[in-house]
Formats: structure tokens, C-alpha cells, sequence
């Protein structure tokens, strides 16, 4: 055993007096040694101990992305009834894209996990990830930036809805074969899992088994949670938001810590720009130089955000460029633009383009395009002055907050956010109000609303407080590493 690793029944017995309970968790099962050492590990701490109130269902998700793949899920099923555990197996469906083809899995992987727990009425799922994984992580991308990286996280909220955990994160494959092993279950062995065209598997292939990560991977976790925490309280006493569409860093903001400064600029530039990532590290030098850098008025773009730096602090609106039609069939639900999830509930058709397109628009006389988001959600409302209503247009200066100082907005940053904002039309017109009600139009934030590391947990649901948003599920653990959270 690695010095690192923990015994893999260990950490389950651990894990499972660590859950809130009742719980049902989801194991989703390949049929490979990892999770097949999971289901089995859970399915023996659990039947030992009725007391936790916590019962198993599993999942197995085809990919279909080479021969045998079906077999392999029956085989499964087969060992997951011998059980006595509820299973399914789901299909990625549809033809597979010829490039980002691991991405592609992994994003259709987890929503077909979610929608299995949904139908299995699980409130979490798991997955057999390993120490072995952390490792071949860790120094994946170490290769591509010098910073500490967090690796695989314990926890991550998937789609706001399912808590995926990751319970043998400390403990080695082999030691989870070897527990196979003494129980004479067998496992499948993915032949991908040799494949060298993978850059995972020729990492793999140049670690020793003995490379040490918990104790750093540990404190990386303890630093990037402390540093989540003092922006969240960054958020409250700095940023302001108005129309749900512009931001606004207040100038003592800028003068804050640095890695606080570069946390929060980075992933508020991810959620205005719609961007599933913060800007690299060359980028965030130059939006940093610029924003806690300069006195001097002026702009500059990043990350598809316009940066509006002036006496009264620093704005951020998406900048024109790059934003794409969405056409929405009756019932289906897509995200515009990285910032905007939109549901037709509509019977028909319907499109959503930037506010900068409308010209292409009929009005309808007497309608305005709808209201997003929040105006003056933040927690400094008393001193924020936006417009009440996305369609207003002509002037910010003539509104004003109701109880605030009466200090209007710079007129063009509002009209570039208002610019920026989604207009939803049906055959080539405004949806009306009956319509438009219709029509569930709310922010996303592309860097958190997909995949939410516990991590970033405290930070984005601030942020969602902000946006006046609902909070995001909250972890269903009751401790971590043994302190009561």
C-alpha cells in the first residue's frame, strides 16, 4: 500500500458514516476494477450496518464507442442482481463527434448518471475514481501551468442537481483489486485503458505507484476553500450588479489581496464572458494589470468581456462579438450564449438572439423585450442606480434606484450590457407578455452551473445570491476528513 493511500474499506466505512442520512446513492459501474470494487465495498458496509439508513442502486453507461460495450453492461447487470441491487443501463445515443471525443463522453457520461438517478430516486451518485487518477491528474497538469492545482475533486455538483462523490479517492487500484481479488469477483478490463493515442494512459505509464500526493493535494484543497470564502465576502462588500446584465467592481475592490483579486475577476469574467473556464494565466495578468493596475479611465477587452475601468470602479459587460441565435423547438431547454438557460414551454418555435440583433425584429407596440436577472441585487443596493427593466434603452441617467443616492450609470456601459442581453422572438417578432411568460429565461454560469467543485461551493453561491438566484444543493455530508461541516 502506498503511503499515501487509505484501505479501500476504510475509506468506504468512513465515507458512509460521513453522508447525511437517509441517503440512496447511485454507484455508476463500468464493470472495470474501480467501480466494481466500489459496489461491492459499499454493498458490504451497508448490508453490516442497517443503522445508517442508506440503500444502493447502480448505473452502467454505454458509450457505444466500440464493440463488446453492451456485453460488457449486461455482465454488470448480471453481478448487480446477483446483489440484490437495483440497475440500468443508459445508451449515448446519436452520432459521436470526431474531435473532443473524451470531453464529449465525459458530458454525455454524467447526464445520463443524473437522469439514472432521477429514475432510480437517488439523491447522489459516486464514481470509483482512485488515488492512481489523482496522480496521473496532478501531474497531467503539472505539465501545463505551474500553479498548485486542486486535481480531481472529493465533491462536485453536476447541473445544480446531483452530488457526485468520489469516495476512494485516496485509496490505489491495487489495493482495490487485490479486495476483488480475495472475493473471487472479476472485473473488465477496458482495452482504451492501454491505448497510448491517450495522453492519461501514457502518463500512467511513466508514474511510479509510489509518486506522494495526499498531503499536497490536501493542502492545495484547504487553500482554494479558504480562498473561495474571503471572495465570497470579496462579493459582498465590492461588486455590485444591475439589470442582471452589468457589473460593477466598486474601486476599493480593486485594491484588495491579489489572489483574492485573481480569483474573483477571473471566474466573474468566465460568468459575464459565458465561458466554462477563468482566463489562463497571461490573460489574467493583463486584466489585473489593468484593473488594479491603472488609475487612469479607460477600456480594454478579455475573455469576451468588455472591462470599463472608471472613477466610480470598474464595469464588465460581454462584449458584442460571438453571440449566437439559439432556435429552441417547442418543450426543448438550451443555453444561450454561456450566460442564459431558456426553456420553451412555448408551442411553438422560438429564437433567442442578443439585444444587439433586435433590428432584425418587428415590434410589437406597447412590448418591451422581458426583464433578466436581478437589478441591484447585490448586498450594496442602497448605493446602485440601475434602470428597472432590460428594455429601457434611451438613458440610464433618468432612473433611479428608489432607495439609493440617485447616482445614474455611465450611459454607454449600461447600453453595452443592455446590448448583450437576450431578446426572444417567434416568427420575427417579440414574443408578447402572454408569450413570453411562457418562456423560463434565467442566468447561468458557465464556469459552476455544469460542474461545481466543492471547492468553489461558498464563492458561486454568493454569486447566485447576487443574481438573486436559488441557492445551490448543498453538500449531503454531514463531515469531511472527520470535522462536522
Amino acid at each position: 500500500m502506498s503511503p499515501d493511500a487509505a484501505s479501500p474499506r476504510q475509506a468506504i466505512r468512513q465515507f458512509l458514516a460521513s453522508l447525511r442520512s437517509p441517503a440512496r446513492i447511485l454507484v455508476a459501474i463500468s464493470g472495470g476494477s474501480d467501480s466494481t470494487g466500489l459496489l461491492l465495498l459499499l454493498d458490504e458496509v451497508v448490508k453490516a450496518a442497517p443503522h445508517l439508513e442508506i440503500s444502493l442502486c447502480a448505473a452502467t453507461v454505454d458509450h457505444a464507442l466500440r464493440a463488446g460495450s453492451a456485453d460488457e453492461a449486461r455482465e454488470v447487470a448480471a453481478l448487480c442482481a446477483a446483489l440484490g441491487i437495483s440497475h440500468m443501463s443508459a445508451t449515448w445515443q446519436g452520432e459521436k463527434p470526431k474531435t473532443g471525443i473524451m470531453a464529449a463522453a465525459r458530458e454525455a457520461r454524467y447526464s445520463l448518471l443524473a437522469e439514472a438517478a432521477e429514475a432510480l430516486g437517488a439523491n447522489l451518485i459516486v464514481t470509483g475514481h482512485t488515488l492512481d487518477d489523482q496522480r496521473e491528474t496532478l501531474a497531467m497538469r503539472g505539465m501545463r501551468t505551474e500553479q498548485v492545482s486542486t486535481g480531481i475533486a472529493d465533491a462536485v455538483l453536476f447541473d445544480r442537481r446531483f452530488w457526485i462523490l468520489r469516495p476512494l479517492l485516496f485509496s490505489t487500484r491495487m489495493d482495490i483489486r487485490a479486495f476483488l481479488r480475495a472475493r473471487g469477483v472479476r472485473w473488465i478490463d477496458d482495452p482504451s485503458n492501454e491505448d497510448t493515442n491517450y495522453e492519461r494512459v501514457r502518463m500512467r505509464r511513466q508514474l511510479s505507484a509510489h509518486t506522494s500526493v495526499e498531503k499536497d493535494i490536501r493542502a492545495a484543497w484547504a487553500e482554494r476553500l479558504t480562498l473561495s470564502s474571503r471572495a465570497a465576502e470579496w462579493l459582498d462588500r465590492h461588486f455590485q450588479l444591475h439589470g442582471g446584465v452589468l457589473g460593477q467592481v466598486v474601486p476599493g475592490g480593486l485594491r484588495q489581496d491579489r489572489a483574492v483579486l485573481d480569483y474573483t475577476l477571473g471566474r466573474l469574467t468566465a460568468v459575464f464572458g459565458g465561458q466554462p473556464f477563468a482566463p489562463g494565466r497571461v490573460k489574467m495578468e493583463r486584466i489585473l494589470a489593468f484593473a488594479a493596475g491603472s488609475s487612469a479611465p479607460g477600456r480594454m477587452t478579455a475573455g469576451r468581456v468588455v472591462f470599463d475601468l472608471r472613477r466610480d470602479g470598474l464595469y464588465l459587460a460581454r462584449e458584442h462579438r460571438g453571440m449566437v441565435p439559439l432556435i429552441l423547438q417547442s418543450g426543448e431547454t438550451g443555453v444561450w450564449d454561456g450566460r442564459f438557460l431558456v426553456e420553451n414551454r412555448l408551442g411553438t418555435t422560438m429564437r433567442v438572439e442578443a439585444q444587439a440583433a433586435r433590428s432584425s425584429l418587428i415590434p410589437v407596440p406597447g412590448i418591451q423585450p422581458p426583464r433578466v436577472g436581478a437589478v441591484n441585487d447585490s448586498p450594496m443596493r442602497n448605493e446602485s442606480s440601475a434602470p428597472k427593466d432590460l428594455g429601457a434603452l434611451d438613458s440610464c441617467d433618468e432612473h433611479r434606484n428608489e432607495g439609493g443616492r440617485g447616482r445614474g450609470l455611465p450611459t454607454s456601459a449600461w447600453k453595452r450590457a443592455i446590448a448583450s442581453a437576450p431578446a426572444l422572438s417567434s416568427d420575427g417578432a417579440y414574443l408578447s407578455p402572454e408569450s413570453a411568460s411562457m418562456v423560463e429565461l434565467t442566468p447561468y454560469f458557465a464556469p459552476f452551473d455544469r460542474f461545481l467543485t466543492r471547492f468553489d461551493f461558498i464563492f458561486a453561491d454568493r454569486l447566485s445570491a447576487v443574481f438573486a438566484m436559488a441557492p445551490y444543493a448543498g453538500l449531503p455530508l454531514r463531515s469531511i476528513d472527520g470535522k462536522t461541516i
